[in-house]
């Protein structure tokens, strides 16, 4: 009898895992970059009364009776499927079509998104909405470091100024100056993994490398399975809420089983104790 109460609690709070995944999928449905998460049920250990018997000359064989103890979440795996783009007409927003992931710089560690709404920084640094560095290679080679719109400016022949500037489907930042010449300022890193369902969500639609993740291969737009970049459109949510309301339901009657089977079992104990006054 105890075994019911148990599994029936179990299903509560595994349902509850459920409805909390997809009410953050719900609220993130119109998120830049952001990607859905799916939960993953498996049953608990199951008490064995009765193990299997092979067959003899005598008999059949029997097969072991085993009761369920319940529900465990397995995993929340994440959906990392291309979303749509937004057509925004800013220059520094960018949409990567293929798998690969923007790189920022946080401190002394890298994380990573696929949320491309980034802008110039009073320093002339590209940064994303939470003030973290884009990342990239300087001209001609180098070590990653931060992409910077006046990287240029110091070897500049006197009294040539930048008159506008364009992001290519490369990755590369490409400056026109007064003097008629268009001179490369640097190259957007693009990270991909092997794993990505094995990121670490850190917040603002970004992620950390893991242990299951793999490490990051960075490189270039173009290059592999990172993809190219889209200049001027934002790559929208993959959020699917006609999936999600449905799951919705499910883990609300999911809750609604489990509450009944505990009602259920308390009832019959309440019989039983009072099988005698």
């Amino acid at each position: 009898m105890l075994r019911s109460l148990f599994a029936g609690i179990s299903g509560l709070r595994a349902n509850q895992t459920m409805l909390d995944v997809t009410g953050n999928n719900i609220a993130n449905a119109n998120t830049i970059g952001f990607k859905a998460s799916t939960v993953v049920f498996q049953d608990t250990l199951s008490q064995v009364m009765s193990g299997a018997g092979g067959p003899n000359a005598q008999n059949g064989g029997t097969n072991p009776i085993q009761v369920g103890l319940g529900v465990q979440v397995a995993a929340t795996s994440g959906n990392f499927n291309q979303g749509s783009s937004q057509v925004t007409g800013s220059a520094t927003d960018l949409m990567i079509q293929g798998d690969g992931f923007f790189v920022l710089g946080s401190g002394n560690e890298r994380i990573y998104t696929r949320a491309g709404a980034f802008k110039w920084d009073a320093s002339g640094d590209l940064v994303a909405p939470s003030g973290k560095k884009v990342q990239g290679y300087p001209a001609g080679g180098g070590a990653l470091g931060d992409v910077n719109i006046n990287a240029l400016n110091a070897g500049l022949p006197a009294g040539v100024e930048m008159t506008s500037y364009s992001i290519g489907s490369d990755g590369v930042v490409r400056g026109s100056f007064s003097d008629d010449v268009q001179r490369e300022i640097a190259t957007l890193a693009v990270a991909d993994f092997v794993n990505p369902a094995g990121l670490e969500k850190v917040g603002e639609t970004a992620f950390r490398a893991s242990a299951n993740s793999g490490n990051p291969d960075l490189g270039v737009p173009g290059e592999g399975r990172r993809g190219v970049l889209m200049g001027g459109s934002l790559e929208m949510s993959n959020v699917d809420l006609a999936a999600e309301f449905t799951n919705l339901i499910l883990a609300q009657r999911g809750f609604q089983a489990s509450s009944r089977v505990i009602t259920t079992s308390d009832q019959v104990l309440e019989d039983l104790v009072n099988i005698k006054r």
